[in-house]
């Protein structure tokens, strides 16, 4: 099974540029041209949230129709820049986002399943994970326990060292880690937010964040810099699921480039 990772695309209104500079929506159809170019074709992609910037109705509709080219099934999470019932009346037709609550759910229908996470509080940029959140991930895992599982969460449980991000971060990750470790079926947590390819062994498990689909934060481990972004190539993950249950994960970025060439002179 091969699973596309596409994140942070954050798109706005028609007519708008975000940050007056980025034509996100140019950037993700790229990104959608890019995956359904790919051979063999991913069984199916996962959006790992910051779909939008401002959480409105008209910025999901712009998305929906970017992604709706995907030649695979796509299921979506949130961010801090999304808006919880915004985004559920945008994918309700889908059927997979609960009706109400959190937008936890789980995707049983694949060799690999699919544990997707709702990180995001309202009004803040930082993540968090209740009480009750962790209730439902532990049930939710234990209830299937021998088939790999993927994770997916917008907020990363670890500290990067990108300072800026880093305070905005998912805010209590050893909780999370002992509902992790109880469940080594858990072969990847699938994270965004830092628009960066960021990788780090993690309760028994590794986590890691994918790139962008436009713009990169800028990769500086200096204590207490400013927030940047960088024109640096957009990318995206491919995570190869193997049939003994191992993920093998690929970072690739969008682009034409040259090649391929034979290794041969001439």
């Amino acid at each position: 099974m091969l699973v596309a990772q596409l994140s942070d695309p954050h798109i706005v209104a028609p007519g708008k540029l975000l940050y007056g500079r980025l034509d996100t929506a140019d950037y993700l159809s790229r990104a959608v041209a890019a995956v359904n170019a790919l051979s063999p074709l991913p069984d199916v992609t996962v959006i790992t949230g910051d779909l939008v910037e401002d959480g409105d109705p008209a910025e999901y509709e712009r998305f929906r129709e970017l992604i709706r080219l995907l030649r695979m099934p796509v299921y979506v999470i949130p961010g801090n820049h999304d808006a919880r019932e915004p985004l559920r009346r945008a994918f309700a037709a889908d059927g997979y986002l609960p009706p109400e609550g959190l937008l936890h759910y789980a995707v049983e229908a694949l060799p690999v399943r699919l544990v997707a996470l709702d990180t995001t509080v309202a009004g803040q940029h930082h993540g968090l994970l209740a009480g009750d959140s962790l209730d439902w991930i532990d049930r939710t895992l234990a209830a299937v326990p021998d088939k790999p599982t993927l994770v997916m969460m917008h907020h990363p449980p670890f500290a990067t060292g990108i300072d800026f991000m880093d305070r905005y971060g998912l805010k209590n990750p050893a909780e999370f880690a002992t509902v992790i470790a109880r469940h080594p079926q858990v072969e990847r947590i699938l994270c965004g937010h830092l628009h960066r390819a960021i990788d780090r062994r993690f309760a028994g498990t590794v986590a890691g964040t994918a790139p962008g689909t436009a713009h990169q934060m800028r990769l500086n481990l200096n204590p207490g810099e400013p927030l940047r972004y960088m024109l640096e190539p957009p990318g995206y993950q491919l995570h190869l699921c193997a049939e003994d249950g191992g993920v093998v994960t690929h970072t690739a970025v969008f682009g034409d480039w040259p090649g391929p060439h034979s290794l041969r002179a001439g």
